[in-house]
């Protein structure tokens, strides 16, 4: 069986976590139901019995168990359940990851990032995307196998394989705390994640060519996305913004193409290595000869400006993006072929989210570290551009090397880059982004009228040094 064929495979995800999102998805993307038109909101049962459930259910654990060497521990719960059953799952386990608060927040970030529409529902589209979407589930929490009960049989047992395999990783791994323990690093629980469903595809990939002889982890290098399929055919999914379909298709595909360069050359016998040993970014995630030589990313800091802005802005978050975060950042105003190279030659970010209580105006300040000063040249020609087709309600344009700033209706933006590093302000004004400058070490910034090319001296006393190169390159 060639797996170029294997196209529009059933995935699922639990409590998937978005960088910069942290929002909870349930996917499962079937074949069956990419190529059909929009399901009824009450689909009929099919009538499959309790007991050819369990049955089949039963088969297919004892082969994912052969398959990955994870046996059973102890009897798991099996059950099927209506749409509106898995949809109260869905809303509760939404509740239970993150309080209306924290996801409030997410939402905010992806919006101050230009991932998402202003004033984007996104807890209502995702509930409305979900439930659409799922075929099946485990739950880690009551470690219970969930299907629904309105998929023949026969395409059930794909969803089966996949839901099976977390099981199984479940009883050896306790996953749900295992994922968790990367918090409150946005971008290591992404990775964690990704490798998590990438492994539970790949083990459903080596179910459906049993008999071949052949197995994810022992075959070429293939291309991932030839098994999305037509995602984009379901209703939701055609009105969902280009990064929530990137970003529920990143942990099955990208995590499959990483589960099987992590697992060799000894196949399933070295899972339990990567679950001890977690890829601890999604640039690991993306480029897994990084994870083999076990390059990680720098740490990279912000300072406290809470005091500056004052009591009438609240910190809404405080994290990172990693290199698909920013990746997606770009590929909104940047054609892939140059975003790639650009997000690949991340080495570390932080950003911080505040939100004025009073105008509900947002203030965004972000730092990346890169491997070189190439890589910052290029981000900063790239970056200072696409900035501008971000607001392009802007006045005061200012450019110089290295730096570059304009006015909006909602505030000042600046991007300064230094040796290594970047800093960039959206919503502030120049006297904070000084300050920020400072105490991040890229020292003073040109002021209106100076000659372009005149050097800005960094020779800030009392400022710490920007990071350290990394002598990793792509």
């Amino acid at each position: 069986m060639d797996i170029n064929k294997l196209a529009k495979l059933a995935i699922r995800g639990f409590g998937s976590h978005l960088a910069p999102l942290g929002l909870c998805f349930f996917l499962v993307i079937s074949n069956l139901y990419a190529q059909q038109s929009p399901a009824p909101s009450a689909p009929a049962p099919v009538t499959n019995s309790p007991a050819d459930f369990v049955r089949a259910a039963d088969e297919v654990l004892h082969d994912m168990s052969e398959i990955t060497g994870l046996s059973l521990v102890s009897p798991l719960k099996k059950t099927l359940r209506s749409r509106d059953e898995i949809r109260a799952y869905v809303i509760r386990q939404m509740d239970e990851d993150k309080d209306a608060a924290q996801r409030y927040a997410d939402a905010k970030s992806a919006e101050a990032f230009g991932l998402l529409p202003k004033h984007f529902d996104l807890d209502s589209f995702m509930v409305e995307l979900l439930t659409e979407q799922i075929a099946g589930l485990y739950d880690p929490k009551a470690h219970e196998f969930y299907i629904a009960n309105w998929i023949p049989l026969n395409d059930q047992r794909m969803v089966m394989a996949h839901e099976l395999t977390h099981a199984l990783q479940d009883q050896h791994f306790k996953i749900e705390a295992w994922l968790k323990a990367a918090r409150p690093n946005d971008d290591a629980e992404l990775a964690r994640e990704a490798f998590l469903e990438g492994s539970a595809t790949a083990a459903m990939v080596d179910y459906l060519l049993q008999g071949t002889g052949k197995s994810v982890t022992n075959m070429p290098e293939f291309d991932p996305s030839i098994l999305t399929g037509d995602i984009g055919s379901t209703p939701s999914l055609q009105k969902a913004p280009p990064f929530i379909k990137d970003t529920l298709v990143f942990p099955y595909f990208s995590g499959m193409t990483f589960t099987a360069a992590a697992l060799k050359p000894n196949g399933w016998s070295a899972l339990a290595k990567v679950f001890s040993n977690p890829p601890a970014s999604t640039q690991q995630i993306m480029h897994p000869v990084l994870y083999k030589s076990g390059h990680v990313p720098d740490r990279v800091t912000l300072p406290s400006i809470d005091k500056q802005l004052g009591k009438d802005w609240k910190k809404l978050d405080d994290n990172l993006m990693g290199e698909f975060g920013w990746l997606e950042v770009l590929k909104q105003f940047v054609d892939e072929s140059r975003a790639k190279p650009l997000a690949a030659a991340w080495e570390g970010d932080r950003y911080q989210l505040f939100e004025n209580q009073s105008s509900k105006r947002l203030l965004l300040i972000t730092r990346l570290h890169f491997a070189g000063p190439q890589q910052v040249a290029s981000f900063f020609s790239q970056y200072s551009g696409l900035l501008e087709k971000k607001h392009p309600q802007r006045t005061n344009l200012f450019r110089q090397p290295n730096f570059s700033s304009f006015d909006t209706p909602d505030g000042g933006v600046f991007v300064r880059c230094g040796e290594l590093d970047c800093v960039t302000l959206e919503g502030g004004d120049r006297a904070l982004f000084v300050e920020i400058s400072k105490q991040v070490g890229l020292g003073l910034l040109p002021e209106p009228g100076q000659k372009p090319g005149v050097t800005v001296t960094n020779a800030v006393k009392g400022v710490p040094a920007a990071a350290k190169s990394v002598a990793a390159s792509r």
